[in-house]
């Protein structure tokens, strides 16, 4: 039984009955989507990720998680530590950080784009993810809702696969510069979570790239990102124009920390953002265990579901603040793996 069963259980439920009242049902367990057993080589979890990516690291006070799923990542280690590293970086961080506070080590990783994080310093007890009004809303243009799906990844494309499923119009549109690296990294999954949707390609450098998706998003009722909201900006896409444009519009923002404010600025995964929901096993002896693989992607992909769904209900008018280390936390709550460090 996967350690976050009785969350993903209440998650699947409300997925159900939001979409019976608004198109087909979903039965979201069915999909195939909320693991990736048989789709990556994957070792038990320990205080290396099972993807191998992610490690749990002694600070001087306390426990971090720093992934290094990107070959960018390992490349900034030195500026991180402030030193030289030759070799593996795994070896130099188990080193060096247990001279360096946890706040030290989070800050200067923010500043440099990595995602790690304290484990079990987010708390959270509710699943739902927070709703921020910004516009009006507005009626429903149409029987079947439209989504534009622009996010990447797990998390985010979970979610317009059960809208998809539910019988919305889903598209998904890539950057023709930097693709969803699932497309050929796990091309089964991918076609799981991705094979309903429509797909189009834009450059998002241009200007004809971003007039498209602005295009499209102005005639969507739900909008799916997985972005910083820095991202948005360099495009010209704020939430202030999108809501001005399209009031009726569900924004469904998938970020690591939440989508405002300073954790805004900060990168995470599945793995080093479980840890910092405290999803994670604490053993006999003070140090901290991975529960399983990414477990905070398939609940934030879930929530973020449930929050597109209830915002379509609303008639829109919403951003959703779906934060990948506040989901785990919930998870750790409602699972009851929520420990003290």
């Amino acid at each position: 039984m996967s350690p976050i069963a009785p969350a993903l259980e209440v998650l699947v439920a409300e997925i159900a009955r939001l979409t019976a009242a608004q198109g087909r049902r979903v039965d979201a367990a069915s999909l195939g989507v909320l693991d990736r057993v048989g789709q990556l080589s994957l070792d038990p979890p320990t205080r290396i990720s099972p993807n191998r990516a992610c490690r749990l690291i002694r600070a001087a006070d306390g426990w971090i998680a720093i992934n290094l799923a990107r070959d960018d990542d390992r490349t900034l280690v030195p500026a991180w530590l402030r030193c030289d590293v030759d070799g593996d970086p795994w070896t130099v961080i188990e080193g060096r950080a247990p001279d360096r506070l946890c706040a030290d080590l989070i800050a200067d990783g923010v500043m440099l784009g990595l995602p790690v994080g304290r484990v079990g310093e987010v708390v959270c007890e509710t699943l739902d993810a927070p709703m921020i009004r910004m516009a009006p809303g507005a009626p429903r243009r149409r029987e079947a809702p439209r989504a534009v799906d622009l996010s990447a990844l797990w998390a985010g494309p979970l979610c317009g696969a059960i809208l998809a499923a539910m019988g919305a119009s889903v598209v998904k549109i890539e950057s023709s510069r930097r693709p969803d690296p699932t497309r050929g990294s796990m091309p089964e999954f991918f076609r799981y979570l991705n094979g309903l949707k429509d797909h189009l390609r834009a450059d998002l450098a241009e200007a004809d790239g971003q007039a498209r998706l602005r295009d499209a998003i102005a005639a969507a009722d739900v909008f799916i990102t997985s972005a910083r909201p820095r991202a948005f900006a360099s495009l010209g896409l704020s939430p202030e124009a999108i809501f001005a444009a399209n009031p009726g519009l569900t924004w469904v923002a998938i970020t690591g920390y939440g989508c405002t404010g300073d954790p805004s600025a900060r990168v995470a995964f599945g793995d080093d953002a479980a840890a910092a929901g405290g999803l994670v096993r604490w053993l006999w002896d003070g140090a901290p265990n991975f529960l399983g693989d990414a477990l905070a992607d398939p609940v934030t992909g879930l929530a973020a579901a449930v929050g597109a769904l209830r915002g379509l209900a609303a008639g829109g008018g919403v951003m959703v603040d779906v934060a990948l280390a506040r989901s785990a936390a919930a998870t750790a709550a409602v699972c009851g793996w929520a420990s003290a460090a």
